[in-house]
């Protein structure tokens, strides 16, 4: 029996807007002041990592896992934040990925709903000034979960609030930890990047630009 597609779940950094040189910008602020070297390479290694885990790499970078109280952690965390929230002010809905905009009204106009799962404490934010918010069916943010990416938790609760089989979904993300969350919860997972980071994806696209729903659906509905 073919598996009826029922919700298409995005993540947002990365996937519908590019946040990542945000996130890049604030982290390198904050690692830079605790004296810690920190390069474009090694925030990939963050991307889909919750706040907290996110500084625990950094400091465990540059040797200072121990060099501070959990209290101490989360005020850097919040110096991190304050630095990301005054860039995200730009955001505007000229900002959205290319191809993202055509891809999910396509998707609207078939009746498949569409959820976000973002660890990102900021994601009402960031949807506000995208003008979506109103769009989605369903927003799943950190505040939402215990659990951050690579745990499936995340993508489930979204299938859930849609009351939707995860199996009947489809999970988009450019980011490991995500695509590793979307099969976790037993989704078919699209990843959004470079191939040897991403391999446990059912299908994969180098950018945004290049998604085809009708290519997306056929690989869905075609999987064993």
């Amino acid at each position: 029996m073919v598996q009826q597609l029922k919700a298409i779940i995005f993540d947002l950094d990365g996937v519908i807007t590019d946040t990542a040189e945000f996130h890049y910008l604030a982290w390198k602020a904050v690692s830079e002041e605790l004296g810690i070297p920190f390069t474009r390479d090694f925030n990939e290694e963050l991307k889909g990592v919750s706040r907290m885990e996110s500084l625990e790499k950094i400091l465990v970078l540059g040797g200072k896992q121990n060099d501070f109280t959990e209290r101490e952690k989360v005020l850097l965390a919040e110096r991190k934040n304050n630095h990301y929230c005054r860039l995200i002010e730009e955001i505007t809905p000229k900002d959205l990925l290319p191809g993202i905009g055509d891809f999910l009204a396509e998707v609207k106009q078939r009746g498949i709903k569409i959820g976000l799962a973002s660890v990102s404490k900021n994601a009402f934010t960031v949807m506000n000034h995208l003008n979506l918010t109103s769009e989605f069916d369903t927003i799943v943010d950190a505040a939402a979960i215990r659990n951050g990416k690579p745990d499936p938790e995340i993508f489930l609760r979204a299938a859930d609030q849609l009351g939707i089989e995860p199996n009947a979904c489809i999970g988009i993300e450019d980011a490991e930890a995500g695509v590793a969350a979307i099969k976790a919860a037993g989704m078919f997972a699209v990843g959004i990047g470079k191939a040897e980071r991403l391999a446990q994806a059912d299908l994969l696209y180098r950018t945004t630009k290049e998604m085809q729903f009708e290519e997306i659906y056929k690989a869905f509905i075609s999987q064993k």
